[in-house]
């Protein structure tokens, strides 16, 4: 068995698509994570071609976020559309992944990961909040190469 389906237990990976879930209830913005053991690319070009792969640069608003992981080569980038990354801080996604990072170094990877899905919410939820009519445009489940 790879790292990947060790990565997380099921019991993990149920938190964290939970986490998704809450952190989108009061949002038209959409999260991901996508989890691989290794990438022969750059991470951040991997992440971006997941995010294209995943139809999460269609969302109508351009507020999709991606947390994509290479678990063998210890990387991992949070990728967010225009429209999330035109209004927030400049700094947003660096405390982030700071904010993950801290986790991960204690081997909590599940923890840093729903961090991670919170933190988006809670902009996501600020600049693009709920509207009547919206509809969870994406799958919240974790997906995998």
């Amino acid at each position: 068995m790879s790292k990947v389906e060790d990565f997380l237990t099921k019991e993990d990976e149920q938190e964290i698509v939970e986490a998704i879930r809450m952190a989108e209830k009061n949002t038209s913005g959409e999260i991901r994570v996508h989890i691989e053991k290794t990438t022969s690319m750059d991470a951040y070009d991997r992440a971006l071609e997941v995010f294209h792969e995943l139809k999460m640069d269609e969302t109508e608003l351009q507020n999709g976020v991606l947390i994509y992981l290479a678990v063998d080569d210890h990387h991992f980038v949070i990728c967010g559309d225009r429209g999330i990354n035109d209004v927030v801080p400049n700094d947003f996604w660096n405390c982030t992944r700071d904010i993950m990072v801290a986790e991960f170094k204690k081997g909590d990877f599940k923890q840093g990961l729903i961090d991670g899905i919170a933190r988006a919410g809670e902009q996501l939820q600020h600049y693009f909040p709920w509207q009547e009519g919206n509809t969870n445009e994406l799958s919240n489940e974790i997906s995998r190469g």
